[in-house]
């Protein structure tokens, strides 16, 4: 039985996350942010996510969040970084 809800483009107070999982209540799983880029770092995504405050799209939320992002590089290869942070 799934244990998220996904939510695409989920708009924060200067943006969109590309995709939101959210745990269904009464599950120990953390929510997760997820940004996608092409031809840019994994790092650039997990940056925007933070600069562009899309963890304030999840307000109420008092868990941990993942944030991941990864980075579809046709020249230097495919690459993903994952930090976990709390509000």
């Amino acid at each position: 039985m799934p244990k998220f809800s996904k939510n695409s483009l989920t708009a924060s107070s200067k943006g969109f996350a590309d995709i939101v999982l959210l745990p269904y209540q009464n599950t120990d799983k953390p929510a997760m942010i997820i940004e996608l880029k092409h031809d840019n770092s994994a790092d650039t995504a997990i940056r925007q996510i933070k600069e562009k405050r899309y963890t304030g799209a999840l307000a109420g939320y008092t868990d941990e969040i993942i944030l991941v992002g990864i980075s579809y590089d046709d020249s230097k290869g495919h690459s993903c970084v994952i930090e976990k942070v709390k509000l």
